[in-house]
């Protein structure tokens, strides 16, 4: 039984996986997003948070804490100075998790992962302009299976 043991072990040795949430949140901090496939980003998501839990303390030893974890200067300045004031009055859940799909090649569920707060850069994209053919209402081709089979 696994009474007492959080956290995913991913398939990965302890120095992989410290190695692997290292990137991960040094690419989330820097991006504000990054798709990963969805346990990572389940897994990522309690980093994350206790990385911007630090941020907001704002003090020369929540950055010290924070530095040894990301060993980048300018990952830490962005984390105290630009995401961590977003989230003052929030208590947690600073980061989200939307399904995204399934990879191509091994049908591995993928995530996206992002902060919350940034609804105005997240909000969808313009929707597609018709083609000009189907906008004037002319009649589409026909396939050509069909026109095979007609001809």
């Amino acid at each position: 039984m696994r009474h007492l043991n959080s956290g995913r072990k991913l398939n990965r040795t302890s120095a992989h996986r410290k190695a692997l949430f290292k990137n991960m949140v040094l690419a989330l901090i820097r991006h504000e997003r990054i798709k990963t496939t969805d346990p990572k980003a389940k897994e990522l998501r309690r980093i994350a948070d206790r990385m911007v839990t630090l941020g907001k303390q704002n003090d020369l030893a929540a950055r010290r804490r924070a530095f040894a974890f990301m060993q980048s200067h300018e990952a830490v300045k962005k984390l105290f100075d630009e995401i961590a004031p977003r989230f003052k009055e929030r208590n947690g859940g600073y980061t989200r998790v939307i399904k995204f799909g399934h990879r191509r090649g091994d049908a591995a569920m993928l995530s996206v992962i992002e902060f919350t707060g940034n609804e105005e850069q997240s909000k969808s994209k313009k929707p597609r302009k018709r083609s000009a053919a189907k906008k004037e209402g002319a009649p589409a081709e026909k396939p050509r299976r069909a026109a095979a089979a007609a001809g």
